[in-house]
């Protein structure tokens, strides 16, 4: 019998309050190999809280986060470090050095981390942004790129030191359809070239349903549903069904 493939990243019953406000009650969520999981929910529901977990920007008050088969909240500060290269973030709006140019900008992680030569930085870049669709940018300011480019400039600098894990923090937020249909090619095209594993969070319906292999919805500190996208898309739930038809009440407080 053919062994079953384990997961790649669990999160197990993960609780964090910040003060009286219990932000994660309890998350359950399994990513495998190669998949590409979207996490949605409304303004508040701790999506952000969630993916700095991941990574251990945040250590749960319970629960773990196991990222194959380490449990990353118990680690070792040395062990976690090893855990952490193993993935790459791209963060709101790009977050880029808007004193650095594009070149600079996607070779920031190189110089810091990896020990190359110059020549061969200077490559790693050009392929980075050529994977992105940037090949004619790198002298360029943050400033003068629109903001869908500002964040396929991010995606390469997110991929410069060959992660495994590829996380997404509301990569569209702020694009108007064009821009968010362009970022999602790219992100489908990154994940096909690089052969990576994917964890998304945002609100924006229209890119999780391009790029997510499964969808999890993310309400009052819990995974709501969890589905393909064809599957997500006629589940009865009625908050599933008032979000992606955008009605989302208004209940959830804003967290950190």
């Amino acid at each position: 019998m053919e062994a079953q493939a384990q997961p790649e990243i669990s999160v197990i019953s993960l609780v964090k309050s910040f003060g009286p406000n219990r932000v994660l009650d309890g998350v359950d969520l399994e990513v495998m190999p190669g998949e590409s999981v979207v996490v949605v929910g409304g303004s508040g529901a701790g999506k952000t809280v969630l993916i700095k977990h991941l990574i251990g920007l945040y250590l749960p008050d319970e629960g773990h986060v196991v990222v194959d088969g380490v449990d990353l909240t118990a680690a070792s500060p040395e062990i976690a470090l090893e855990l952490r290269k193993r993935f790459g973030m791209s963060f709101q709006e790009g977050a880029l050095f808007d004193s650095m140019t594009v070149f600079d900008n996607v070779a920031f992680p190189l110089r810091r981390h990896a020990r190359r030569s110059r020549e061969a930085i200077a490559e790693r870049v050009r392929q980075c942004l050529r994977l992105v669709g940037l090949d004619d940018v790198e002298s360029k300011m943050p400033a003068e790129l629109s903001g869908g480019m500002r964040r396929r400039v991010g995606f390469a600098r997110a991929i410069a030191l060959e992660p495994e894990i590829l996380l997404f923090d509301e990569p569209t937020t702020g694009l108007d359809p064009i821009n968010t249909a362009r970022i999602a090619a790219v992100i489908n095209g990154m994940r096909r070239h690089l052969q990576i594993t994917s964890v998304t969070i945002t609100h924006d319906m229209n890119l999780a349903m391009r790029i997510a292999d499964r969808i999890a919805m993310l309400r009052h500190g819990r995974i709501l549903a969890l589905a393909p996208p064809d599957e997500f898309a006629e589940l009865p739930d009625p908050y599933v069904q008032a979000f992606l038809s955008g009605e989302v009440p208004e209940d959830e407080e804003e967290t950190p």
